[in-house]
């Protein structure tokens, strides 16, 4: 029940916002928006896209809720004022376990809206033919990186709005309001992390045996800063910024909805 909703709500959204995702993607890339494919090939890299966003979102929100489950039911942490650290260590736990089948597809998909040559079936037999298995986890540190921060904003923001606005009205927020305040902390948690998003998109997107393959993020990031300064280091961030706000209503929307038939 509960998963599978969380699961199909992860993958509406995804395959929704698929577009905006390409073209960000592009946007991050090292050789630019146009050389990466422009507006051509919208949805290149959707069946990977497609493959891992259930099993991701499902991953992410079982161990969510058990880790707040277990760490919230005694001890210290049970307290109503701990929560929000509940809030954040079953969150990023949560990132870490779902980026194990997160990443692979992200490679995958990335890799494929950034080449109009290839599929995304040839894409992955070439990045195992060159770089093994290892080569589908590149970028999992980044991706992890990225993902606790944007997290520890977003879910505690989250949990904020949603308790301030239902103390203004005096009742508890209907599940609209919730998406509402679900929307507006992503969109700021998505926004933060951009930086963190460009280094990981050239990360995955980095020839093989290159020093930004290596995945030591300062100096992808530094190197961005020297190119292209501050436009580079936060490029992309409309379509992030876009697509999680969207994501985040519909996702938390669908999520709180789900939690309150119980």
């Amino acid at each position: 029940g509960d998963y599978a909703a969380g699961g199909c709500a992860g993958m509406c959204v995804d395959l929704t916002l698929f577009p905006l995702d390409t073209i960000k993607t592009r946007l991050q890339s090292q050789q630019g928006f146009t050389k990466a494919g422009g507006f051509r090939g919208i949805y290149a890299g959707v069946p990977s896209a497609a493959i891992g966003s259930f099993p991701n979102a499902a991953a992410f929100f079982v161990t969510y809720e058990s880790t707040k489950s277990m760490l919230g039911a005694h001890g210290a942490l049970s307290a109503p004022h701990m929560a929000p650290v509940t809030h954040m260590l079953g969150a990023s736990l949560g990132e870490v376990v779902a980026c194990l089948i997160r990443v692979p597809t992200e490679v995958v998909k990335q890799r494929t809206q950034a080449s109009l040559s290839s599929n995304t079936y040839q894409v992955l037999l070439a990045t195992l033919r060159e770089e093994g298995v290892r080569g589908l986890y590149r970028g999992y540190k980044s991706t992890v990186l990225r993902e606790i921060p944007f997290s520890l904003v977003q879910f505690p923001l989250w949990e904020y709005l949603k308790t301030q606005w239902s103390w203004r009205q005096g009742h508890t927020l209907y599940s609209w309001q919730a998406a509402v305040c679900g929307a507006f902390a992503g969109g700021i948690a998505a926004f933060v992390t951009t930086p963190l998003d460009v280094a990981k998109t050239r990360i995955m997107l980095a020839k093989a045996g290159t020093s930004t393959a290596s995945g030591n993020i300062p100096l992808v990031l530094l190197d961005v800063w020297k190119t292209r300064g501050l436009t580079g280091l936060f490029s992309g961030s409309i379509p992030r910024v876009t697509s999680i706000s969207l994501g985040g209503f519909i996702f938390l929307g669908a999520y709180e909805k789900v939690r309150r038939r119980k």
